[in-house]
Formats: structure tokens, C-alpha cells, sequence
């Protein structure tokens, strides 16, 4: 953590230079002389770097080890196989890109305060949320009210998880504000998310108010964040293209590229959910479309079920999500059925049933063949309804498992599936998926806390958790 401020600047110079593919966009001698002089850098340079940092932290190691750790992949060679059957340790982590990105976002919000800029200022907080909220997420405790003044505070103290989240949602809060204002602002440019939209930015800040409320159980705000949320058109995907080492899908790169068949879905429990959704007696639900698009057989093996790196999900050129409408309706959906507001819930859960209908996934189209979602009503959800596969009497637990179901589908490759994971196990009433555990009796709860932090930070919390020791919100 000390380490920070010699590397946030350096991170956007790498950064930049990675997406535009090796374009020099700074010759200001300053930078290689002195990192922190970020009165060298414009805004639009350093906004676009930092959303660039932000893009990847939904793409790399740490998302596919929440997506083994969750069921959805399965570590099959190598390194991966160990975090698949949840043998790791300290060295297996870091967090240095993460605190530099999030470093960033608030040199960001500086930079535009002194412009007296409330647009930039909104959209650096923003970022800062999308990387603090992962970290806080994947290790608990972490250090963030002294954690960007590393001369001030060389060995930040751990806020607790409880306290990062109230201060992240503070931040939101005054984030919505600052793009709310109506003068004296100019859109910072050079944004590959919503090419200078601020009113999808604002959705997407209220989307991630509603996922944090939800995480914390507070439903009536997450309800009430959700409808302000993204709409239909608004997904915040991050766009790539061909050129390996250039704009390709990470997931491309790794799957197909780098590490060939350390991975799969062999063994994994999403598609043997599918499966079982498109082998049962649901008349007005075919998922058949989304399975193939998924997945691939005999890529890396014989009758191996592989990532579709072919002609689905996970082609080079494929968007990735960091923020969905999707995502934004099965929150409104499962808050309103924990309220009980069920008839409302059946709504916001037919809102995302019709957009699949229509194919729309994260900014590709699903195969017309075995592509079926009716919309549904309460009737389905009885215990003898078509959309009751637990045959529960309770109506509220069968559309509950339906709503948290599709969230498992459709969040593929992103964390937040590992935090429903361990979620859905305090969230009352209890709906979870049959995910099997791959070793032992213990569910894994947390990333541990990288060797570095440990060695120089005499504020890393004692004991020190393991990989399941629970975290405080999921407590």
C-alpha cells in the first residue's frame, strides 16, 4: 500500500498504451521524472486510462477464481486446478492493480475539483466505487479512508467492511449529485462505455446502489435505487476486438490463447443447471439457445465442454459486462420478492425474460434455435406450476429461486455471482442453488490477503482469515 502513488500514474501511461493500441498519448518528461505530477495529465487522458483499469479488474484472475469458486468454471490444469479445489495462500494474490485504479478515479475527482468540474468529479467517483467495492468484496476488511495519502499514511489501517460500505454508498450518493448538475461542467471525452452519455452514467450509479443494498439487505433502497437504474439500453460493457495483445477479450485470451484448457465447464454447475432447465416440464421457458452460446464441445479435447471461443460468448471480439440491465432488473426482482411484492416481482423478472427473448446479450445475439422465454405469472410459481422445479408450497421461495436462478445465468464471468454465492446463504429467507462444494465441508468466503500487505502493513487484521473465514456482510 505504501507503494501507490509510484505506480497510479505509471499504471494509466500502461494503460492507455495497451488500448490504443501502443499510440504514445504522453510525451510530458514529467511523468517518467516524477509519477505524481498529475497537473501534467488532462483529464480526458487520465478518465480514459482509469476507465481502462477499471474494464480489466472485471476481466482478469481474480474474476475467474470468484467464477470457480462459485461453480460456474472449473479449474482443470495447473494453477488453476489448485484454486478450483480452493488450495491457496498469500502468494496468490494482490491487490496493487486495484488500489491503482482506484487511486486513479480519486486523482480524477482532484483533478476535476480544481476545475471546478462536477462531471468529471461524478464519474472519477464512480470508478472509484467499481475498484473499491471489488476489493472490499473479495477480502473484507480493507484499508480505504487513509488509503491514497501514502505519505500521510505509509500502513493504512483496515476500515471494516461494514464502514467501506457505507462510505461507498456516500460516494454514490454525492457521485448521482455531481452529474445531476446542470452548469459548469464538460464531459471529460475519450469514454469507450457510453461515449459521453451522463445520464446512462447516473443509471449506472444507481444500479450500483441498488447492488449494494441488496448485498446488504437493505431492500426497499435497493428497489428504490434499481428503478433509477440502467435501462434497457444502458449496459456498461467494455468493447474489444481482434488484435491479441491489443483490444481482445480477456476471456478470449485466456481460454484460447495463454492458458488452453487450464479451464472449462467440465464438472461445473452451470451447465448442469441449464440442463436441467431445458430438460424440464417448462412449457414457456427453451434455454437451449443460451447453453450453446456458452458453451462449446470438443475444443480443447474429445467431448470436452469448453468455453464458446468460437462462435459465442467468449469470441476476442466480445463486450464484457461490468454493469447490465440485466443485472439492474433481477435486483429490482429479488428485492421486491423478499418485500413480498410479488406480483411487482413477476414484472421485473418478465422485463428480463422478454430481452432475452429477443436475443440481446451484452451487446451480441443469442441463436434464434432454442430460444424461448414466455412471460411469466404467479400461477407458474405454485407447487405444482411450470416454474416450480423444487415443488415448494411457499410461491415466494419457488419465484425467489427462479429470479436467483437467472441471476446465475446470465452474471457469468463476473464476481458478483460469488458474492450471491455466499450472500444467499444469511439473506432471509434463504434461496439457494444446489452448488456443489469441490472439496470438503467448507464453502471458500474471501480472497486472503496478498504477502506484501502482510509483510508491510503492521495493521493487517490478526488472526489473519483464511480463505473460509466468512467476511462481515456475508456474516
Amino acid at each position: 500500500m505504501k507503494y501507490i502513488h509510484t505506480t497510479l500514474l505509471v499504471f494509466a501511461v500502461i494503460s492507455s498504451i495497451f488500448f490504443t493500441g501502443c499510440k504514445k498519448l504522453f510525451d510530458q518528461p514529467d511523468i517518467n521524472n516524477n509519477p505524481n505530477a498529475v497537473t501534467n495529465i488532462d483529464l480526458p487522458t487520465l478518465f480514459s486510462g482509469t476507465l481502462l483499469g477499471v474494464s480489466l479488474l472485471h476481466e482478469d484472475t481474480d474474476v475467474r477464481i470468484a467464477s470457480m469458486w462459485s461453480g460456474q468454471l472449473s479449474g482443470l490444469n495447473r494453477a488453476h486446478l489448485g484454486y478450483a479445489q480452493y488450495i491457496v495462500s498469500s502468494q496468490n494474490f494482490s491487490w496493487n492493480t486495484i488500489y491503482s485504479v482506484a487511486g486513479q478515479a480519486r486523482l480524477i475527482q482532484f483533478k476535476a475539483d480544481s476545475v471546478g468540474n462536477k462531471w468529471g468529479k461524478g464519474l472519477g467517483q464512480i470508478l472509484e466505487v467499481l475498484a473499491i467495492q471489488k476489493v472490499t468484496d473479495l477480502y473484507g476488511d480493507v484499508p480505504y479512508s487513509q488509503a491514497f495519502d501514502g505519505k500521510l499514511y505509509p500502513t493504512p489501517v483496515f476500515d471494516s467492511q461494514q464502514n467501506v460500505y457505507k462510505a461507498l454508498l456516500n460516494v454514490l450518493d454525492d457521485a448521482i449529485k455531481n452529474l445531476s448538475a446542470t452548469s459548469g461542467s464538460a464531459f471529460p471525452t475519450k469514454d469507450f462505455i457510453y461515449k459521453g452519455d451522463i445520464s446512462k452514467w447516473k443509471a449506472a450509479a444507481n444500479t450500483l446502489k441498488a447492488r449494494l443494498n441488496l448485498h446488504l439487505g437493505n431492500y426497499a433502497a435497493a428497489i428504490e435505487s434499481s428503478k433509477l437504474g440502467i435501462n434497457s439500453t444502458g449496459d456498461a460493457l467494455v468493447p474489444h476486438g481482434n488484435s491479441i495483445g491489443v483490444d481482445m477479450n480477456q476471456n478470449y485470451d485466456f481460454f484460447a490463447v495463454s492458458r488452453t484448457g487450464d479451464t472449462g465447464f467440465d464438472g461445473a454447475y452451470l451447465p448442469v443447471l441449464l440442463r436441467s432447465r431445458i430438460n424440464s416440464s417448462n412449457s414457456k421457458t427453451d434455454e437451449t439457445a443460451i447453453f450453446n452460446y456458452f458453451f462449446k464441445t470438443g475444443i480443447t479435447a474429445t467431448n470436452s465442454l469448453d468455453p464458446n471461443t468460437v462462435d459465442g460468448a467468449f469470441v476476442s471480439s466480445a463486450s464484457h459486462p461490468i454493469l447490465t440491465y440485466y443485472e439492474n432488473q433481477l435486483i429490482l426482482a429479488e428485492a421486491q420478492a423478499r418485500q413480498g411484492l410479488l406480483d411487482d416481482a413477476i414484472i421485473s423478472l418478465n422485463s428480463v425474460r422478454s430481452r432475452l427473448a429477443s436475443g440481446t446479450f451484452n451487446g451480441r445475439t443469442l441463436p434464434t434455435a432454442g430460444r424461448k422465454y414466455e412471460a411469466y405469472n404467479l400461477a407458474d410459481f405454485s407447487r405444482t406450476g411450470l416454474a416450480n422445479p423444487t415443488q415448494s408450497s411457499n410461491v415466494q421461495y419457488a419465484l425467489l429461486y427462479e429470479i436467483i436462478a437467472q441471476r446465475y445465468i446470465v452474471l457469468l464471468m463476473q464476481y458478483e455471482v460469488f458474492n450471491d454465492y455466499r450472500r444467499l446463504a444469511v439473506a432471509l429467507p434463504v434461496v439457494e442453488l444446489p452448488i456443489p462444494l469441490k472439496v470438503g465441508s467448507k464453502k471458500p468466503q474471501r480472497f486472503i490477503y496478498p504477502q506484501t500487505e502482510i509483510n508491510t502493513n503492521p495493521n493487517v487484521p490478526k488472526p489473519l482469515p483464511d480463505q473460509f473465514t466468512k467476511t462481515a456482510i456475508y456474516n
